[in-house]
């Protein structure tokens, strides 16, 4: 058993972490390296003069912003009446929805259409927020459900004496204690958002509706490969990510350790 006091385990752990990390850190240096590869930084001076960028930016903001906002109600709404709450057959709707973590997207993407067509949705934004944000669902549902059966339902019990109602509750009690977990389902809600290249792929089908995902595809062509673009492209694309989770950081891994661990 590890003893954190101990150098040795210390130097041990610090050894695991490491090699645990290398298959991921390889990669990003590849792909860095690889964009400044033949023109060098004149890579990313013609990524950034494509004349669509602002436009696919604005189209992933708007994705992303549009599948949080749903995500987080749904999800801290969820965990509360599923945590808090006296609701009948509560963990048979729970287990059900944690069920359908088991299905992949692409198994889903024909029944997707389907509704998106039959509503006519498709080509919209709404064409791609809805799918993502229940997509996104189960797991942040499980995930701020642990988080909040942290929190002594003493407190619950006391606002309800005071003769709080249950939504006042929610926001004056429940949501100031979950900003922890609220960082870490942001910044999971937008990576994915922002990173989803399937759905906007199929559902949008106007170039002025497309994502910044896309990007790469601009350098990828019947007479053309330009993979050092197509890198460059990448990096770009991935700067709103790193600079979300910068900002959330501290937040984010209080609330992945608090809400794995029950």
């Amino acid at each position: 058993m590890f003893d954190l006091r101990r150098r040795s385990s210390t130097v041990a752990i610090q050894v695991i972490v490491t090699v645990m990390i290398i298959p991921f850190v390889f990669p990003l240096i590849a792909m860095v390296r690889g964009s400044l590869e033949g023109q060098g930084w004149q890579n990313y001076l013609t990524v950034l003069s494509v004349e669509e960028l602002p436009l696919f930016f604005r189209n992933s903001i708007v994705i992303a912003l549009g599948t949080l906002v749903p995500v987080y109600l749904c999800t801290m709404l969820a965990a509360f009446g599923f945590s808090k709450l006296r609701i009948p057959f509560k963990e048979l709707y729970f287990w059900l929805l944690i069920a359908t973590l088991a299905l992949p997207e692409v198994v889903l993407l024909t029944p997707m259409f389907t509704t998106a067509m039959a509503l006519n949705l498709y080509n919209t934004y709404l064409a791609v927020i809805i799918p993502l944000a229940a997509l996104q669902l189960p797991f942040t549902v499980l995930l701020t459900r642990n988080f909040v059966n942290g929190i002594p339902d003493e407190l619950i019990e006391a606002a309800e004496l005071d003769g709080a109602s249950l939504m006042r509750t929610f926001t004056h009690v429940l949501l100031p204690l979950t900003k922890p977990i609220a960082a870490a389902v942001i910044v999971l809600t937008v990576v994915t958002a922002w990173n989803n290249f399937l759905l906007p792929l199929v559902f949008l089908q106007d170039a002025s509706h497309q994502t910044i995902t896309q990007l790469p595809l601009f350098f990828v062509g019947e007479f053309s490969n330009d993979q050092t673009k197509v890198l460059a492209a990448a990096v770009v694309t991935i700067i709103p990510e790193v600079i979300t989770y910068i900002a959330l950081q501290k937040y984010f891994e209080r609330g992945m350790a608090a809400g794995a661990i029950k």
